[in-house]
């Protein structure tokens, strides 16, 4: 059904003055055109929205006008947004899903890119878990989406976008800046904060130090690692993108193995049929990302 605009300001107006005299003054009109208005939404609605009554200033409702207040509101409100559209031009929006670990240390200059190379673009950031970000996908929920993990779903593109290392982290001490790699031989378990970074991380460090190797502390958040190591012979394993922010160069060494892990590949999804209004968009992220991060390169040495 159309719905007159003019005619619902004019019945909200003469609710909220309750006199149609004082509505008009509002809208800088005479009182016969807010008669006339009301009139015409009156017929349009088939029913009686004010009880006219003669030599009475101020309105009455009937009982269909007064429900008919709140949906006149929310008719008004919505009109608004659509002249604010039409004025402001079409603008597209993009919804990214990426994991905690790869929002805070891996993505933040993809967004500071996004943001200054296409400033039109409204961008939604949304942190999730990697099954949560391709069953969003699946709902049309993102448009992108950066996970820890690849997994074969129907309609769903994944490529690797970003191999991150693995490194040793420890308390910083005069003979261990000297020291380029440690052999895992020389750790001693019982002393690592323990983080476990996925199936082929656990499988290394069970090569190591076998399957029921225990450790002091086993911690489910990166950024308590460095919170908790105060005591020199303790050590941690982590991705080097998160050494590489929160491990602080006079409190901290950043070491390589002699046999590291295998590294972290992260995953960039996308669908493979996009919104073609969106195509655009994700197009220009895809090539931001190749361009900042180039994973060819370092995947060769990996499998």
């Amino acid at each position: 059904m159309y719905m007159d605009f003019m005619g619902i300001e004019a019945f909200l107006a003469i609710v909220q003055t309750q006199n149609l005299t004082k509505a008009a003054e509002i809208l800088h009109l005479t009182q016969s055109a807010v008669s006339y208005r009301l009139k015409m939404l009156e017929k349009e609605m088939g029913t009686t929205l004010i009880e006219r009554r003669k030599g009475i200033q101020s309105i009455t409702l009937t009982p269909f006008g007064e429900s008919f207040v709140p949906l006149a509101e929310r008719w008004r409100l919505l009109n608004r947004e659509v002249e604010f559209l039409q004025a402001r031009g079409p603008e597209i929006s993009l919804t990214i899903g990426a994991a905690d670990s790869l929002n805070v240390y891996v993505l933040p200059p993809l967004y500071r890119a996004i943001s200054q190379q296409y400033p039109a673009l409204r961008l939604k950031i949304r942190t999730q878990h990697t099954v949560e970000s391709y069953e969003s996908m699946e709902r049309r929920e993102i448009d992108v989406g950066f996970v820890k993990m690849e997994r074969v779903v129907p309609n769903i593109i994944a490529q690797p976008f970003y191999v991150d290392e693995m490194v040793l982290v420890r308390r910083k001490t005069e003979d261990r800046n000297q020291q380029e790699f440690v052999a895992p031989s020389e750790l001693d378990c019982r002393h690592q904060l323990y983080f476990n970074w996925g199936p082929s991380y656990q499988i290394w460090h069970e090569r190591w130090w076998g399957v029921y190797s225990s450790s002091t502390l086993q911690i489910d958040s990166a950024a308590l690692i460095f919170s908790l190591m105060w005591d020199q012979r303790q050590w941690a394993i982590v991705p080097k993108s998160i050494a590489a922010v929160l491990a602080k160069p006079d409190e901290f060494i950043v070491q390589q193995l002699s046999d590291p892990p295998l590294p972290r590949v992260c995953y960039k999804i996308v669908p493979k049929y996009p919104e073609p209004i969106k195509v655009p968009s994700i197009t220009m992220i895809n090539q931001l990302v190749e361009l900042m991060y180039l994973v060819e390169s370092k995947m060769q040495g990996i499998f």
